[in-house]
């Protein structure tokens, strides 16, 4: 029997210190995350940011979460149920990093009989970080738990017609009643080593003007190409005039070279040129969560209107969107039947 697993980030089980912390080490010491040698993730992560950042990291979920728990996982829920109820077939859910793990998402479906499963991780873009490190751990699980089930990984999915229209609705609903002067779209940063270190090719990407417009083997793994694509397939579904937009990467960690421009400089560099109403958009998230919610609806707003701008608005995620939810159900469908 064929079954479904749906993979999004995680989230601590509570805003206590000692579960951000718990949370963040599983995180943190992710190689695919802090790609650094194991002594010195493990002296980095174990020795300075766990007794630092934990506090801090508790106080910024305390200011998003719900009665119900974790933003990211109470939407996750929500639609996983939805999509559940619109297909024939096992829907579990799980998560990276936290109790909700991989783990626990595989058994559910399992212990329903599936031998079959189709694993999406919930990541529209590629990256080292994100969509790679949801695959190998989800691989590491099934040879080690399950090695008699099958296992297909759904592609990631930035530039899919009708993952787009559904986004774009999404986003014109909320741009309708609203008069801006500029959209930014603010993906999540990564390390500027990470768009090397997945360059299939070894050779073409260069971090500049032109290698990401440049059509290459490298993009299938490209995360800045593929930010970027997405960008332009929304600009073109809602006709966006030229230089009422523009791109920014966000939560940059440690002092390495990331991906820019980065999005808090842009809170400060547009009211100085201008652009006063600003809407904000997050296409690298389908579910709303503490980078959303907290690091651009509320630190980026206030950084914004301290710099001159005059209205800010940040536009949700899709989370459990019925178009988003019939888009899912739609790919489950077409897999179901091959």
């Amino acid at each position: 029997m064929k079954g479904i697993l749906l993979i999004n980030l995680g989230s601590p089980d509570s805003t206590k210190t000692k579960d951000v912390r718990k949370y963040l080490d599983e995180f943190l010491m992710d190689e695919r995350v802090i790609d650094i040698p194991y002594w010195k993730r493990f002296l980095l992560i174990k020795g300075i940011i766990l007794n630092v950042r934990p506090k801090k990291s508790a106080a910024a979920y305390k200011k998003i979460w719900w009665e119900q728990g974790s933003p990211l996982v109470v939407i996750s829920e929500r639609f996983t149920k939805k999509v559940a109820d619109k297909v024939n077939i096992p829907v579990a859910l799980g998560m990276r990093y936290g109790s909700m793990s991989i783990e626990k998402g595989m058994k559910e479906l399992t212990d329903q009989g599936v031998d079959e499963i189709l694993l999406v991780p919930l990541y529209p873009h590629y990256a080292m970080s994100s969509y790679e490190t949801v695959v190998a751990k989800a691989e590491s699980v099934l040879a080690k738990n399950h090695p008699e089930t099958k296992m297909d990984v759904f592609p990631v999915f930035y530039n899919e017609k009708n993952y787009i229209k559904a986004m774009s609705s999404n986003i014109k609903k909320h741009l309708d009643d609203y008069d801006y002067d500029h959209v930014l779209f603010s993906y999540h940063g990564i390390p500027e080593r990470h768009i090397l270190k997945s360059d299939t090719t070894q050779s073409h990407c260069k971090i500049d003007g032109s290698c990401c417009d440049t059509p290459s083997e490298a993009h299938k793994t490209c995360y800045r190409h593929q930010c970027f694509e997405t960008t332009k397939e929304i600009v073109k579904e809602l006709d966006l005039k030229e230089g009422t937009y523009s791109n920014s990467f966000q939560s940059r960690l440690l002092k390495d070279p990331w991906l820019k421009p980065y999005t808090d400089f842009e809170f400060e560099r547009l009211p100085k040129e201008g652009k006063k109403k600003l809407a904000v958009i997050d296409p690298s998230f389908v579910s709303d969560c503490l980078e959303t919610l907290e690091e651009i609806a509320m630190e980026g707003k206030e950084q914004f209107t301290e710099s001159g701008g005059e209205n800010f608005k940040y536009i949700p995620c899709m989370n459990d969107n019925d178009d988003w939810v019939d888009v899912m159900v739609n790919w489950i469908n077409n897999w179901e039947k091959q």
